[in-house]
């Protein structure tokens, strides 16, 4: 008998078709990077069949992604390695000071390319501005803050932000990034 988690993550999966294309929007090549350099809108919180489509069109875009880093306890799973069309992508995973609503990725003479993680089952306006805002060479917000400013935007105008996706991504470790003493890795997956 399947869990309700193990039917949840199956539901998730099937939402998540190999077929359809990432959601990403990036910063103009031409800007320095700032706090963010755009931002990836998952489908799920399935790790495992998100990030093949994200590598899949950030490598035909910037370049091949050779590993990634997020904070621990944001995604369900954590693999160490990954697949990707026709490579593995090695994987870090941060326990503290790393922005929950960020994923870094690492491109092989590219360099570190930090993207706002815009929550699944964010509305697609909201989406929309938080997207389009995270790769505005002109702003320089960090991805929690961005997150932060459209939680506000729906406070002000009594709309709410989608409340409950939120307190979902909370309780699944996507809580706010709160001041540490040090950097620590969880599972740094790279070995000896």
């Amino acid at each position: 008998m399947e869990s309700h988690a193990d039917d949840r993550a199956t539901r998730e999966r099937e939402h998540s078709s190999p077929s359809l294309p990432a959601r990403l929007t990036l910063r103009p090549p031409t800007f320095p990077p700032g706090p963010v350099c755009g931002a990836w809108w998952p489908r799920s919180r399935d790790l495992m069949a998100e990030l093949p489509m994200l590598t899949d069109a950030f490598d035909a875009l910037r370049g091949r992604v050779t590993s990634f880093a997020v904070r621990n306890g944001t995604w369900p799973e954590t693999p160490c390695a990954p697949p990707a069309t026709g490579h593995t992508v090695r994987a870090a995973w941060f326990a503290s000071r790393f922005d929950p609503y960020t994923i870094r990725l690492y491109s092989h003479g590219v360099g570190r390319w930090d993207l706002l993680v815009v929550p699944p089952g964010t509305g697609a306006d909201s989406a929309a501005r938080l997207m389009t805002a995270a790769a505005d060479p002109a702003l320089s917000l960090t991805a929690g803050a961005l997150v932060a400013a459209e939680q506000s935007r729906h406070d002000q105008d009594g709309t709410g932000w989608e409340q409950e996706q939120v307190e979902q991504w909370e309780s699944e470790g996507g809580a706010p990034s709160y001041p540490s003493a040090g950097l620590s890795f969880f599972n740094n997956c790279y070995g000896p």
